[in-house]
């Protein structure tokens, strides 16, 4: 069921029509599933819609009816038009054209085809439209990945001339003394990125443990990875101090305290302003049940071996996404304040908000069977930058690694190692083998068939 093409329902209007349930040997996706005791009496869709949506406002029932058509006719005029109507002899121009327009073409086509989300604010059709982004950005990633360092490092300097130059690197670490001095010249652009990035980190997880241990572990790899970038060199009063317990620890608190002013006051999905509407966006991770994403990952919804070894994924693939970002700024000379930086940046939060809400329920959800588009996509476009800071980074970083880091991240694998083992896999095994003791002792006691005693005799069960 498509919600463009069906009208929204509320809480007090019935679906219409019998519903028919999914059939329980398909495999579903999370965008099928709910965890809803409706679940068993409607479908996903329509339980969602009956159960989350809002009175359709006449002001905007425009936007919740099907125009196919009309954007296709719209799509062919445009290309009409560009296509005839541009005579540039330029083929730089010609080429920045097409591909703009082939991406446009695909966001359309996303946009109208594309499957529905998790999330319904402040429209489905904005969320494809992400969806579509996170496509044609892989297929850039893909682009980049078949090409040579510094053949791209050149093509680069189509999309702007002041590219294709070194970076001056900073290096934050050359005077630790504490004075006011030192204490004001840290302070630059980047204490401001710090705090929004994590409010923005605190706005999709949801968790302030979680969010602390994700900072606690970047500034680690600040730590572990000073070698090879040297804006990572810092002191230490600027690594816990200055990021961990001011920057990062603001912009967390601030995201939370938000969150849960919402949830409190129940304002969620009743902003009418169109200015709040990024964050009403947001506002619909607590509507399916995202509220307390670490707690219930390490807690009470490991229910099956996998799903310790996709909790500990999640911090490094998140870890990855902000590593990322610095290797492809030093191996591509990209200025932080660069537009291409900024861009990404904004993509990765918008197409992170619905991955995540994706990753947990195929975490959590044992009858979903496959990872939603948003979250397949997101960790895509995480490994495909890797695979190109690996390939661009061969000759780019001669220096070894101190062996103080070696030994601290061995140690720090088999600490996680014994942890996982004694935490999840003894009390995994443990509690199967007495399930099916159990499970085995009824179905002797209803038989009737005689079962040994705790001294090692057989005799006549109870049944009997």
């Amino acid at each position: 069921m498509d919600l463009d093409s069906t009208p929204l329902l509320t809480a007090s209007t019935p679906p219409r029509g019998p519903p028919s349930p999914p059939a329980p040997e398909t495999s579903l996706s999370d965008s099928e599933l709910i965890t809803s005791p409706t679940t068993s009496k409607y479908s996903y869709r329509e339980a969602w819609e009956y159960q989350f949506s809002d009175e359709l406002d006449p002001t905007v029932a425009f936007f919740y009816k099907p125009r196919t058509v009309f954007l296709l006719i719209g799509s062919l005029i445009g290309l009409v038009y560009l296509a005839f109507t541009t005579k540039e002899d330029d083929p730089v121009f010609n080429t920045k054209v097409g591909l703009s327009v082939a991406a446009a073409v695909l966001m359309i086509t996303g946009l109208l085809q594309f499957r529905d989300g998790p999330f319904i604010r402040p429209h489905p059709a904005f969320w494809r439209v992400i969806l579509s982004l996170s496509v044609i950005y892989e297929m850039l990633l893909v682009f980049i990945l078949f090409q040579q360092k510094g053949h791209m490092r050149h093509l680069m300097t189509y999309i702007d001339p002041s590219l294709g130059v070194p970076l001056p690197e900073r290096n934050y670490a050359d005077n630790c003394e504490i004075t006011s001095e030192n204490l004001w010249n840290q302070m630059d652009i980047f204490v401001i990125a710090h705090s929004l990035g994590w409010f923005a980190k605190a706005i999709i997880l949801r968790d302030y443990w979680f969010c602390w241990i994700l900072s606690i572990m970047f500034e680690i790899m600040e730590y572990s990875l000073a070698h090879q970038l040297p804006n990572f060199a810092e002191c230490w009063w600027d690594h816990w101090i200055l990021d961990l317990i001011l920057t990062n620890w603001v912009g967390t608190v601030v995201a939370i305290f938000l969150e849960r002013y919402q949830r409190d006051s129940k304002l969620s999905g009743q902003v009418e302003t169109d200015g709040a509407a990024i964050y009403t966006t947001q506002l619909d991770t607590l509507r399916v049940g995202h509220n307390k994403i670490i707690h219930e990952l390490c807690g009470g919804l490991i229910l099956t071996l996998p799903v310790p070894t996709n909790t500990i994924s999640f911090n490094p693939q998140i870890l990855q996404c902000e590593l990322n970002a610095f290797y492809l700024k030093f191996l591509l000379w990209l200025p932080p304040e660069h537009f291409l930086n900024i861009w990404r940046l904004i993509l990765y939060f918008f197409m992170a908000l619905p991955a995540v809400r994706e990753l947990y329920q195929f975490i959590s959800d044992r009858r979903c069977k496959r990872l939603g588009m948003h979250a397949w996509m997101a960790t895509a476009n995480i490994m495909t930058e890797l695979l190109i800071n690996i390939k661009f980074g061969k000759g780019e970083f001669p220096e070894p690694a101190p062996k103080e880091i070696i030994y601290f991240w061995i140690g720090f694998v088999v600490l996680l190692f014994t942890y996982a083992v004694f935490h999840f896999l003894i009390p995994f095994l443990r509690g199967r083998n007495a399930r099916k003791s159990k499970s085995r002792s009824r179905s002797n006691s209803r038989s009737g068939s005689p079962v040994k005693n705790g001294f090692g005799k057989v005799g006549k069960s109870k049944a009997s």
